[in-house]
């Protein structure tokens, strides 16, 4: 495999430093966690729920979003958002007994995240913990935990654990109901990653337009949605640019307005059930004379390297996004590694 053609520039922040890691973590989490997969997918297969439930804040409820997708399209199980501050602030308990509950954290230290896992696991729910921290609170309150064996995240925008919490979970669906494509492209993974890497230049270009954006709408529809969520958070994060994720359908009930003010927008463009419908909506979208730009495995401007299965092409789309907000955050005279106001762990009640 070559090494990844990015501007010299670029490898002097952490974020970038954390993103060349990716492909090693993805590999590394795959081999350390198939004996934890394989427990957790027996318990479910003798306990199977009647929905399941996430937990988390930030860059880690985005990847719950892409989860909550896949799960509801495998296994046809519903998904749900917990609000935290049920247990710890409006002391509010909920019916979970049974059910599948996912906490994910890198630091695992979040008091509203660890309580809300450690009062459904005493209701009886199978809890699971995605955590980076594997000595975390977090860790402790689960009865199954996969690590994500990132290694310490510097950086304070989150990037491989981000991706390794996606990663980190597709292993249990594809063991709740067996799908060999799912299962190679997981294999796979690794290097289609290392392929993005090699986006550098293209990343570069696409950031050179949006130099001087102040405003970015973000569209996607299905799996990409995660990931439209969380390239917005990434643009405000380290770009300090108001950026918004929308639905590509619900932006037509009402959003849309905003084209008339001149916004620009980025869509994430997937290979999924939900290509064909967004094919139809950009290219609407460009005929009005929109200022829109694609990123994804079917993407015009910012092409990734197809995985072989939706579930695992969002990670590639995402990991392009990184180099693409890494690159403006630069050409903005702006440190990725020390975004203003923001500090790694955040806890909150």
């Amino acid at each position: 495999m070559p090494e990844p053609v990015l501007m010299p520039e670029l490898v002097n922040s952490l974020m970038l430093q954390e993103c060349l890691e990716a492909p090693m973590v993805i590999r590394r989490q795959a081999q350390a966690n198939a004996g934890a997969v394989a427990q957790l997918v027996e318990t479910l297969r003798q306990r199977p729920p009647p929905f399941a439930a996430t937990v988390a804040r930030g860059s880690s409820d985005h990847a719950c979003t892409v989860l909550k997708y896949a799960t509801e399209s495998h296994l046809g199980w519903p998904v749900v958002s917990i609000s935290p501050s049920l247990y710890t602030l409006a002391r509010t308990p909920l019916r979970l007994g049974g059910a599948l509950v996912v906490a994910v954290s890198q630091s695992g230290a979040s008091p509203d995240v660890v309580q809300t896992l450690r009062q459904a696991r005493a209701d009886g729910a199978v809890t699971v913990a995605l955590v980076n921290v594997q000595g975390s609170e977090l860790a402790q309150a689960a009865e199954f935990v996969l690590p994500l064996h990132c290694g310490e995240e510097r950086a304070v925008a989150a990037t491989k654990s981000y991706l390794a919490s996606i990663a980190a979970f597709l292993p249990v669906l594809s063991g709740l109901k067996p799908d060999e494509a799912l299962s190679r492209a997981l294999d796979q993974l690794p290097q289609r990653l290392e392929e993005t890497l090699l986006l550098g230049p293209q990343a570069t270009q696409l950031a050179e337009r949006y130099r001087f954006a102040e405003n970015l709408l973000i569209l996607a529809r299905g799996l990409h949605y995660g990931v439209a969520q969380e390239a917005a958070l990434k643009l405000k994060e380290i770009c300090g640019i108001h950026a918004e994720a929308y639905s590509a359908a619900e932006f037509e009930h009402g959003p849309k307005r905003l084209l008339a003010e001149g916004l620009p927008l980025i869509g994430f463009q997937s290979s999924d059930s939900a290509a064909q419908s967004l094919v139809q909506a950009y290219a609407s979208l460009a005929a009005s004379g929109a200022d829109l730009r694609t990123i994804g495995p079917a993407a015009t401007h910012l092409r990734t390297p197809a995985t072989g299965h939706a579930f695992t092409d969002v990670l590639p789309s995402t990991l392009a996004f990184y180099l693409f907000a890494e690159r403006l955050a630069a050409l903005l005279g702006l440190d990725p590694d020390r975004p203003a106001l923001l500090q790694k762990v955040t806890r909150t009640l």
